[in-house]
């Protein structure tokens, strides 16, 4: 019985039950029975091994009268009941009060990435997906026409409204495949990934049509608006904040010739020397953008 018991011990300790406890899994169902159960199991593991190297100590002061066997049988009953029943009930409460920890930081960390107004992605994440970015995808900016104006008449709950509509069809056109943020204000930015730049360019068109055709409704009122867009292309070499400059300055091209119309980079004078050089200069940069009206 010893050496079997001592042959187990080598075997459990080469396993290592005391190692760190994998938390993953807490959302799927009996996730946290699963951790309790392992946390009791490793708690009778480690009782008996300590029992174990207790013994001959115990048996050389004489603080042990019974037999050996009947003793690990007791200590292995009593590492079940104290140690296994009692960490195990610990670890479940414990598993709970993680699992709630786990989904509020879930929800925290989602939180910080939307857009609360429109439930869009908000400028952290889009920043994060931009510098992410290789190739195949295009960017498109859009800014609400003339939002100005529905702020000073009709106030900037109206201005709500009609944000919260145009995020709507965003969302509905560009689905969850590409990224739509709102970059701030009434300006929105969507990362476009996958197909030929054509079919992300005519996705833009789509949702300029689709906003064109829509209405916000605010108290008696009836909000139509349309929006401009710029669309610039990722290439290899080419840095996300030439990109965005690229597509900035197509939305300045697309405000200028009339609103409601989207301008592709293509559009765009070729022997401009700031973009053409990628100039890493940020003041040189945007002064090359312009300033949209």
């Amino acid at each position: 019985m010893s050496m079997f018991m001592k042959e187990q011990a080598v075997i459990l300790i080469g396993k290592r039950p005391w190692q760190q406890i994998d938390l993953k899994g807490f959302d799927r169902p009996g996730g946290i029975w699963s951790f309790a159960l392992r946390v009791s199991f490793r708690s009778v593991i480690i009782s008996c091994l300590a029992g174990l190297a207790a013994l001959p100590f115990l048996y050389a002061l004489d603080l042990v009268a019974i037999p050996f066997e009947e003793t690990v049988r007791l200590m292995v009953a009593f590492s079940w009941l104290f140690g296994g029943v009692l960490s195990g009930a610990l670890a479940f409460v414990a598993g709970h009060v993680i699992r709630d920890l786990m989904l509020s930081r879930t929800e925290f960390e989602r939180l910080s990435r939307t857009d609360t107004l429109s439930g869009l992605a908000n400028r952290r994440a889009f920043n994060e997906a931009l510098a992410a970015v290789e190739e195949d995808a295009s960017l498109a900016i859009i800014d609400i026409d003339r939002f100005k104006s529905i702020n000073d008449r009709f106030g900037h709950q109206a201005g709500d409204r009609v944000i919260q509509a145009i995020s709507s069809v965003l969302k509905e056109v560009f689905c969850d495949r590409h990224l739509v943020a709102r970059l701030g204000g009434e300006e929105f930015g969507v990362i476009l990934k996958g197909g030929t730049f054509a079919e992300r360019l005519a996705l833009v068109e789509q949702a300029r049509l689709r906003v064109a055709e829509i209405s916000a409704s605010y108290h008696q009122a009836q909000l139509c608006v349309t929006i401009s867009a710029g669309v610039a292309e990722f290439e290899p070499g080419k840095r996300p904040e030439i990109v965005y400059a690229w597509a900035d300055k197509a939305l300045y091209l697309a405000k200028d010739s009339g609103r409601n119309r989207v301008f592709h980079e293509q559009s765009l004078s070729v022997g401009d020397p700031v973009l053409a050089e990628h100039a890493p200069d940020d003041a040189r940069l945007f002064a090359a953008i312009g300033r949209r009206g």
